[in-house]
């Protein structure tokens, strides 16, 4: 009698789920993680996007001249970027998308933030944020935008990973939208953005 081989003896995981996630790898187009974002708010049927570019989100700024699906709107500060996102999402019923820089450019928008909260005003604000490696070292316009927004917003997430992007941003779409509804806040790393990762819409 044969003697099972290391896969088929371990029994902790199904003899199908390493060949699932390799193929799930090779369907999957690659691409950065700015391009992912992008992509991922096509998916979303996302038709407006409010901001200001800045340097910790430039990735995601140079790929949005690729998108045909949605409208960028440039404001002149990141409140009013903020507010409109909220005033859009009031007139609309839809979820209001604000894009914004780390540091300065992200407490600039905690108002919106803390004014779509108390009104149950569905809104996503993605924010940019310095290298995972360079979090907590008092980095160039490094802000815990996370730790600032928690008591204001609904959900924070603070993504580090490329291939994490498409999954939250589906995430904090539903959150914004569904039971009393609220500003989600997703803390973009320059990491994730230039990452390379497999896209896949979960």
């Amino acid at each position: 009698m044969a003697l099972p081989t290391p896969l088929q003896a371990f029994s902790g995981v199904p003899k199908t789920h390493a060949a699932t996630d390799q193929q799930t790898i090779i369907d999957g187009e690659k691409m950065t993680g700015a391009q992912a974002l992008v992509r991922s708010l096509e998916d979303l049927g996302v038709e407006d996007v409010f901001g200001i570019p800045g340097g910790a989100i430039l990735p995601v700024y140079h790929q949005i001249n690729d998108s045909t699906k949605f409208r960028f709107v440039l404001m002149r500060h990141e409140q009013a970027a903020g507010h409109a996102a909220e005033g859009y999402a009031l007139a609309t019923g839809k979820v209001g998308v604000c894009l914004v820089t780390s540091g300065p450019g992200a407490t600039n928008v905690v108002t919106a933030i803390a004014d779509a909260n108390m009104d149950s005003v569905p809104m996503v604000v993605i924010t940019g944020q310095v290298g995972v490696q360079a979090i907590g070292t008092d980095a160039f316009q490094e802000a815990d935008i996370v730790g600032i927004t928690y008591p204001v917003s609904k959900h924070s997430f603070l993504v580090t990973r490329a291939q994490d992007i498409p999954r939250v941003l589906s995430e904090a779409y539903h959150i914004a939208s569904t039971g009393r509804p609220g500003p989600v806040v997703v803390d973009l790393t320059k990491t994730a953005q230039t990452g390379d990762m497999y896209y896949s819409w979960p």
